[in-house]
Order: structure tokens, then sequence, then C-alpha cells
């Protein structure tokens, strides 16, 4: 047989494959829709992809549209799946926090799987290991300071040095900048000790969390491979899966290192950190613990690095981006710093309550752009009924985050940028329970309290001491633009501007 021949032959192997593996997925789904009967509605997709490509990069906003034709609570096929979106904060509410045990389970998903190998606590499905590991989360954090003076402390000192870092004019990006002095206050209670900036360690760390989380070629492919695993086998989402996980090598690698040096250095009577609280959890369980182990250890300070270092410093970021899009919202900060603090008091958790547009203004930029438009994906552990409709046992759930803070009903004009919406007419913040950036019910984020405080220190503690001026050479984009990394989180583009001393 000749090559074009055999070439030939293979086309149309190929040919036949794929048409085959069409009609069996549009079969699949057929039977599968039919045998739920009272499932919400929604659009019809493509084979093998479903509604994924026409997704688009905005996912939050691509959902709310669709509300207005299949109402807050609908599907959607992925892949061979079809998904459930909850689009209302009543439908979100009623799901996770009046049903959180029978919708707090999370998706067994192939490409997930290789970065977390089914450990951890932000990816793992609801069970006992995971019941155990965020009660462990939740006492060490308390213990090690979250929501006490000791980690109130440790920003306070951080501030500094961000100050200096945001000013040395050595070109270096900003971004970086408010990462490293973010990730410096989860380092501390996790880690047990403070990085310098230009530490060597800590550089490779923050580099590869970059480049791992950043918004690119690759994290596009990633984030469509999560929804569609199957694509994994294809020459170009194989390739990118392949770099995307060579850098998260190096990550681990990295952290395996840090975990090491503590089992070596460890003393039962002396815990310093999370990591030697989780070592000495260990021991007293012994070998053979499906919660505690060296596995899930490596896992659950992943989890805490990532959660405790991304959202916060990009949410920071959506602030300078604001706050250099409307001045006239940091000039009405920094007179409020001045009233409150003056220009050498330190800024602290006290001076709160004293500064109610500083709040207002946080709580907007949390609801205006939203991290995690879609939240991260939930799974039925057990039939139910939501909307009047049946959701089978082990269905995905999209909690549509975006489309609750963008629900007219709720917030008036909620494309405008506009702190002042939460101000009584005495000028009092007034929070709104609606604003949910950390999600609800049981697998609400479990740094909250940390990232609220982090945002309120840091965000006076710049102002306090330095304006945020558009770069002369570079306008700053507007506040409405924005980038997917993962097609989850939803990061600002890049930007510059200009720090001046007051």
């Amino acid at each position: 047989m000749g090559l074009t021949s055999l070439l030939t032959e293979c086309d149309c192997i190929s040919y036949v494959f794929v048409g085959a593996l069409l009609c069996l997925s549009a079969v699949y789904l057929f039977l599968r829709n039919k045998s739920c009967r009272n499932f919400p509605p929604g659009p019809r997709g493509l084979p093998i992809v479903g509604y994924a490509p026409f997704i688009g990069e905005h996912g939050g906003e691509t959902l709310r549209k669709l509300k207005a034709k299949y109402g807050p609570v609908m599907s959607l096929p992925i892949g061979m799946e079809r998904w459930v979106v909850l689009n209302d904060f009543a439908s979100i509410n009623e799901c996770l926090v009046k049903n959180g045990t029978t919708f707090s389970g999370r998706p067994k998903n192939e490409i997930l799987d290789m970065v977390s190998e089914g450990r951890g606590i932000i990816l793992v499905d609801y069970g006992r290991p995971w019941k155990e590991l965020r009660k462990f989360g939740l006492m060490t954090l308390r213990g090690f300071g979250v929501g006490k003076k000791g980690m109130e402390e440790n920003i306070i000192e951080e501030t500094p040095y961000l100050l200096d870092e945001l000013t040395n004019g050595d070109g270096k990006s900003h971004t970086t900048k408010i990462l490293r002095a973010v990730s410096n206050i989860i380092c501390r209670v996790t880690f047990g000790t403070r990085y310098e900036y230009d530490d060597e360690t800590y550089c490779t760390l923050i580099r590869v969390f970059q480049e791992f989380f950043k918004s690119d070629f690759d994290a596009t492919l990633f984030g469509i491979m999560t929804a569609v695993p199957f694509l994994r086998h294809f020459p170009v989402f194989k390739g990118s899966l392949k770099r995307s996980m060579s850098e998260f090598d190096v990550f681990i690698g990295i952290l395996s290192g840090i975990i090491k040096t503590h089992r070596d250095s460890f003393d039962q009577d002396n815990i310093r950190d999370i990591i030697d609280s989780f070592l000495a959890e260990m021991d007293k369980r012994g070998p053979g613990d499906d919660s505690f182990n060296e596995k899930q250890l490596l896992q659950f300070i992943r989890d805490l690095f990532e959660a405790g270092t991304g959202t916060t410093s990009t949410t920071l970021m959506w602030g300078i981006l604001a706050l250099v899009n409307y001045p006239e919202c940091q000039n009405r900060i920094a007179q409020e710093i001045e009233n409150t603090i003056g220009d050498s008091g330190l800024p602290s958790m006290k001076h709160r309550d004293q500064m109610n547009y500083t709040c207002a203004f946080i709580h907007e930029l949390m609801r205006h752009r939203t991290l995690v438009p879609n939240n991260l994906m939930h799974k039925t552990n057990a039939a139910s009924n939501v909307g009047g409709y049946t959701i089978p046992k082990d269905t995905t759930i999209i909690p549509n985050i975006w489309s609750v803070h963008y629900d007219p009903d709720i917030f008036e004009n909620p494309e405008a940028f506009r702190p002042e919406r939460f101000l009584n007419d005495d000028g009092k913040f007034v929070k709104s329970s609606r604003v949910i950036p950390f999600s609800i019910g049981p697998r609400h984020c479990l740094g909250e309290q940390l990232a609220q405080m982090e945002l309120f220190i840091f965000f006076t503690g710049i102002i306090q001491k330095l304006k945020i001026l558009p770069d002369p050479s570079s306008p700053p984009p507007p506040l409405n633009s924005g980038v997917f990394s993962f097609l989850t989180t939803y990061e600002p583009p890049e930007f510059k501007v200009v720090y001046e001393n007051r």
C-alpha cells in the first residue's frame, strides 16, 4: 500500500471515529435528558463540547443574560453533562445555605484531580476528610491570629515594606509587589516566617504562582479542559496541559522542601505555625489516616497559599484601578483617613467603624469586580428540588455570583461603580447580605476574615501615604475591563500608575 493511500485510509478512519463519537455523545445526552424529568430548562449545545464554545470569556455575564429566557434556575450542557446554573440570590441561598449539606459536594474532574490529586480542602469532595480538614483549618487559623490582633499586627508590620516597594522606582510590576506583600501574610501563619522580597526561594515561589495563574493562552486552554476534560487528548491542549503541569510541579517542589524543613526541626512542645500543627495532628493519629498524612498536608498548604495570596492581591489591584479611574473616591478616602487616623497614625481594624466611606468602597469593589463570577463548582450529594425543578444526585452546580451582584432588582444601576449605595442617610456603612464574593454556606471561603482585614489595612495604609495617579505615558484602562484566568477568576488587565508621596 502506498503512502498516499495509507494516509487517506487513516483520514477516513479518523473521520469515522469522530463521527461515531459525535453520534454517541448526542444519543447519550438525549437519553440522559429524557431520563431526568422536570429538569431545569436551558439552551442546547454541540456534541461533545456542549455549550462551552458559546460561553465566551465572561461566563458570569453570559449566564446572567440567559436568565431572562430560562429563569433563575437553568441547565447548561457542558461536555457530556448538563450542569445546573443558579442565577439569583434566592436559588443560591436555598441551595448553599438552606440545603448546604446536599449542595456541598465537588464534582470529580480529571483535570483538577491532576492538580489536587483528590486531596486538600478546596477541590476535594464533601465527606469526612473534607469536614475534618475544614474544622482543623478554622481552628488553626484562629489559633494563629486570623480575626485576632496577632494577625492584624502582621499586616500592619507588612504595610511599610509594601509602600517602600511601590515607591522605589525599580521598574518592577506593582502587581508582583502587591502579590509579595499579601503572600507574606499567609506565609507568616502557614510557614512561620516572613520573607524578604528579594529572597531567592520566595521570588521563585511567586514567579511560578504568577505563571500558573496568569491570564494567557495556556490558562484559557486549561479552563476549557476543566469544562471538557476529553480535549486534553488533542495536540494543542495536550501541550498546554504539559506546560501548565510543569510549572505546577516546580511550585509543589518548593512547598515540599518547606514541609521537609519543618519536619526536620519539628518540636512537639514548640508549635510554630500551621504546618507544625498539621504535623502534630499526624503524629497524634498515627500512620494510615486518610485526613492527616504527608500528601494531604502538601495539598492543604497549597490550597491555603493559593487562596490566601491570589484573591486578596487581585482585589487590591482592582482597587488601585478603581482609585485611579475615580479620583473623587480616592480623595474622599484620603480625607476620611486624615480625619480618623491622621498622617502619622497606624491604620488598624479599630478604625474601621469610623471609616464608613472606605468600607463602602471596599464593599462596592467586591460587588462590582466579582473575582470568581461563577464561584467554584458544587455538586449535589443527593437528589433535591430547587425552584420547582428536580436536581438528580451528582449534578454539577454553578452558583453565578456575578448574576447576583449585577441584579438590578437588588442593586440600582449595577453597572455603575457607586460606593455610596452602601451608605445610609446618616452616612453610615450598611453591609449588604447580597454581596457574597466569598460565597455562602458550608463551603464559603475559609480565609474571609483574613482577606477583609488585609483589604482594609493595606488600602488605608497605601492611601494614607501615597497618591495614586495615572501614568502619563500609559493611561489606565477603564474599570469595566478585565480578563479571565482559567476562565475562573476575573483579573484586571495590565496597567501602570504613578505613586507619589502625600
